[in-house]
Order: structure tokens, then sequence, then C-alpha cells
């Protein structure tokens, strides 16, 4: 597999706190919430490396009993995605959601 993100793939997402990790996701989110109506080519790539984030830390060992949570917000963000038909999600919800865990991670430093 061909990771947009090699350096984090390669081990170093697990040195990441789950609040560090769930920001990192955030700044995906919000740049396809930034390219949603301007440019869909940059939208879906910011999506991709959204998901390939997630699923990041979806694989993470030390969130084991945190997957199911973690699976749901991938879900969400698919859906935000697609259009909000399951969930009623959007980018902007989503992005407000992830930008708690960036002050968050941003006030541990």
């Amino acid at each position: 597999m061909s990771y947009q993100h090699a350096s984090l793939a390669a081990g170093r997402w697990r040195t990441l706190t789950l609040t560090e990790q769930l920001a990192n996701v955030g700044s995906e989110v919000a740049r396809a919430r930034r390219w949603h109506d301007q440019d869909p080519h940059l939208c879906s790539q910011a999506f991709a490396r959204a998901l390939e984030l997630l699923d990041l830390t979806i694989s993470d060992p030390r969130w084991k009993g945190r997957r199911k949570e973690l699976a749901r917000a991938r879900e969400i963000v698919c859906d935000a995605m697609l259009g909000g038909n399951v969930y009623g999600s959007d980018l902007e919800g989503l992005d407000r959601y992830f930008l708690a865990f960036a002050v968050a991670a941003r006030a541990k430093r």
C-alpha cells in the first residue's frame, strides 16, 4: 500500500497521543471543507488523507478499546463527504468537532 503520509505510516503515528492523531485528521477534514466547493480534486485528496489517518488511528493497538468509536467517526466523515444522507453530517460540523482536538493538543504543548 502506498501512503500519502509515509513517515507517519512508518511508525511515527504511533508516537502521537489520540488527541494529536485526531487533530491531524481534523486538519485534513478542514482542507476538504475548504476545497469542497472550489476544487473537487483537492477536496478529494484531503478526504483520502483524512481517511488514511483515521485508518492509521484505528489500527493503532493502543486504541483497541476505542476502535468502534473511531470506526464510527470514519463512517461519519464518509457520510459528510457523500452529502450527509445517512447521519445528517456535514463538513462544517466535522470541522468544528475536530477543531476541539487541535485546541486540546496545542494546550498540552
